[in-house]
């Protein structure tokens, strides 16, 4: 009997000790940058009191990623993995000590905090192909499922908690945010060091224009990854409800400001006890066409909490939309990590990279845009309706997709 692709042991990712390195190392610094990045909003709002800086706030973490998405996935394919990776995180680490510095210094103008976010921006260009490419080197096939349910749990608990204290300890001072950002920065970077090289296969190929956009080709090519990464933009990008929360607190759902915390923490706290669910379940068999169920029910749930009037009924949808979201995440990034060969996968991620961004980015305009037009409730639902029909016409249009059994290549 051959052995089963996916482990049954909950905590099959934990019992390797590199895994636990990595693990912690991307939560410290997910968590890092939560706390930082809510701390500048606060700061930058402070200083200007436009909103239109806090978009430029986004916009400079965004654009590098885009900007150098040639670069960075090549990069994660050519050089040490491991090296990128604590490169990117110390740097981040040294760029919150920077900000602190400035704060300390008494800054008067959000231009110098730009700058540094534009380097953070960089870093994380350089991180996030590096760090999803390194996890499948050091843990083992049949441990993989259990470590991407693992780590999308703890970035889950990360954007929950992390805004949270950020808040609470820019409160206490700008001082002690920026410090304890810096602390989990640097500390993540030990962490990654001290993960022994994995084994992996590099990308030899001499530099070139075809080497550069080989993801693109290989994405191209390989319809399962290709159906499973567009699913997922346009499925974000046509239901995301995120940016008209505080619509919906005000003047929808008349619950004032102390409800929107809760709406926005309310995807997070379904999404993680289904990561835990994922990693003691795995799925075995009816991959693709669970993502595309699950898809289809992340947009009825949002149109479910668009035609809500009731807190009652709302935070409960969104904790279904989380649910829903956090199974279709596990299964496109499980196929697409197994399907993809480790000598292309930085470039691959870094597409996907870029692609996530741009779904969330453009999709907090798209309904920001949309409810200005229409009104929020209507550019909720139709949004929800519109990410049902795509799940439709992608398993249609992706019949490899729909009919994938097992998260890894036959």
């Amino acid at each position: 009997m051959p052995e089963p692709d996916v482990s049954d042991d909950r905590f099959a990712a934990f019992r390797n000790r590199q895994f636990v390195l990595y693990w912690l190392a991307r939560f410290a610094a997910t968590f890092a940058t939560q706390i930082v990045i809510v701390s500048v909003g606060w700061q930058i709002y402070d200083l200007t009191r436009d909103p239109l800086d806090l978009g430029f706030v986004g916009l400079c973490q965004f654009a590098p990623a885009l900007v150098l998405v040639l670069v960075t996935g090549a990069a994660a394919d050519r050089y040490s993995r491991r090296g990128i990776m604590a490169a990117a995180t110390a740097i981040e680490g040294v760029g919150t000590l920077l900000v602190l510095f400035l704060t300390y210094r008494g800054l008067s103008e959000p231009g110098p905090i730009f700058l540094v976010l534009v380097v953070f921006g960089i870093a994380r260009a350089f991180f996030g192909p590096a760090s999803q490419s390194l996890v499948v080197n050091i843990v083992s096939r049949r441990e993989l499922a259990n470590a991407i349910a693992w780590n999308s749990s703890s970035w889950q608990i990360a954007a929950i908690v992390g805004p949270v204290a950020g808040g609470l300890l820019y409160g206490v001072s700008p001082m002690v945010a920026y410090g304890l950002g810096a602390v989990l920065f640097l500390a993540g970077a030990v962490a990654v060091i001290l993960i022994k090289a994995p084994a992996r296969r590099r990308a030899n190929e001499p530099a070139s224009l075809q080497t550069i956009v080989a993801g693109f080709r290989f994405i191209w090519k390989e319809k399962v990854v290709l159906g499973a990464i567009s699913l997922d933009l346009f499925a974000v990008l046509l239901g995301g409800a995120v940016a008209l929360m505080p619509v919906y607190a005000r003047d929808v759902l008349d619950a004032g400001p102390s409800a929107l915390g809760l709406l926005r923490a309310a995807p997070g706290f379904g999404a993680i006890p289904m990561a835990l669910f994922l990693a003691a379940h795995p799925i075995r068999n009816h991959a693709g066409a669970i993502m595309f169920v699950f898809v289809g029910l992340f947009g009825a749930f949002t149109m479910l909490f668009g035609l809500s009037t009731s807190i009652w009924i709302s935070v409960p949808a969104l904790m279904l939309m989380g649910a829903s979201d956090m199974i279709s995440v596990y299964v496109r990034e499980t196929l697409m990590q197994l399907w993809t060969p480790d000598d292309v996968r930085g470039r691959v991620n870094a597409v996907n990279q870029v692609f996530i961004g741009a779904s969330n980015e453009l999709g907090e305009f798209r309904a920001g845009s949309m409810a200005a037009l229409i009104g929020a409730v209507p550019a909720v639902v139709l949004g929800g309706a519109a990410t049902v029909a795509v799940a439709g016409g992608w398993a249609v249009m992706f019949p490899a997709l729909r009919k994938a059994q097992r998260l890894a290549r036959d």
